[in-house]
């Protein structure tokens, strides 16, 4: 006899109305999708979209998870400030805390601040009164505030990315230190020795740690760390151009062979600048970047920089805070993410 469809039977078991995570298992596909198809965002085949369509009305499933709203008063929410979503690492993180957010039923709102120090206290201060359940925060100034002080006493704040002096609160990063250290100590490898720096915002930590990073490598290769210049920049393109403009107005005797830029849009300023100057990369210059964002690999030439996962950090991140404010299950959360340099053909052997 043909075995009966089981996806009854298993309605029929479950206890309490049915989650996003419920809808994923019975329809064959990713959370992911589900939410893209409730959001009516993402690319999802007709298709598929109406095969998830069907499985939400069999299963009863109401997005705004309408039990818990009427229970609470209210739909559980989470807010995430974040500097802007031009640099697609920090979009990345966005998609991560979406995905997270969405796999609990949980709404996300999204505030940008334009790394301002001011916006970021005021939006801070309108989540903590419009009273959301909690924050992930990524910060662009690096200068915590009292709205933010009063949401980490609640435990209703986690860092992601950056970490804010005198703020107690979960922070979730990458080994930023780690990654700067092995991609300078890579470039010193292949005998450059004339280096320079094209920082990032000084009051950042992920600034901080990844120049920390690039001394080390230049100290345990014999050479004075002092001696190699760091311009600070703002991790924007238009920086990465300027700073790259000063080095290499320098004589071609004296200037860097290689330049290590904080980060891959600084990097892409720093090549953009080269190529209006009629330079060869890596033959004139080495450029390094850090982020490893989706098109660094497709520039010409490919670029070596520092792999870290954004979007599992902002999973991570957004599930840490979930938990904490008793919007999804104690688990297990990383909160320090490994990173990878990626050798591609930016730099030369000289």
């Amino acid at each position: 006899m043909t075995q009966p469809d089981d996806r009854p039977a298993a309605r029929a078991k479950r206890v309490g109305p049915p989650t996003i995570r419920d809808v994923a298992r019975v329809a064959g596909v990713s959370i992911g999708t589900i939410s893209a198809v409730i959001n009516g965002s993402g690319a999802v085949a007709p298709d598929t979209r109406r095969h998830v369509l069907s499985c939400i009305a069999e299963l009863g499933f109401e997005p705004n998870n309408a039990a818990r709203t009427l229970k609470r008063g209210r739909i559980s929410s989470i807010g995430l400030i974040v500097p802007d979503l031009d640099n697609p690492f920090f979009a990345a993180v966005a998609e991560g805390v979406q995905q997270a957010a969405a796999g609990e039923d949980v709404l996300m709102v999204l505030c940008i601040t334009g790394s301002s120090a001011e916006r970021e206290d005021y939006y801070a201060q309108i989540l903590r009164s419009k009273r959301l359940d909690g924050v992930v925060y990524l910060s662009g100034s690096g200068m915590p505030s009292a709205s933010l002080l009063q949401l980490a006493r609640r435990g209703a704040v986690v860092f992601v990315d950056e970490r804010l002096p005198g703020v107690d609160a979960p922070f979730v990063t990458a080994q930023n230190l780690a990654g700067a250290r092995t991609l300078a100590k890579s470039v010193l490898a292949v005998g450059h020795r004339r280096l320079a720096i094209a920082g990032g915002p000084p009051r950042l930590w992920t600034s901080e740690q990844r120049l920390a990073g690039y001394r080390e490598a230049i100290a345990s290769a014999g050479l004075d760390p002092d001696a190699v210049e760091c311009v600070a920049g703002d991790y924007s393109e238009r920086s990465g151009y300027e700073i790259a403009s000063r080095f290499l107005a320098l004589d071609p005797a004296t200037r860097p062979t290689a330049l290590l830029c904080a980060n891959d849009l600084m990097a892409m300023g720093a090549i953009r600048r080269c190529r209006e100057l009629k330079l060869r990369i890596p033959a004139d210059i080495s450029i390094t970047g850090f982020d490893d964002i989706p098109s660094s690999e497709f520039l010409d030439p490919p670029l070596t920089t520092v792999t870290q996962p954004g979007r599992q950090m902002g999973e991570a991140a957004a599930q840490l805070l979930m938990q904490a404010v008793g919007l999804a299950k104690a688990g297990p959360a990383q909160i320090e993410f490994a990173t990878a340099v990626n050798l591609r053909g930016s730099v030369a052997n000289i």
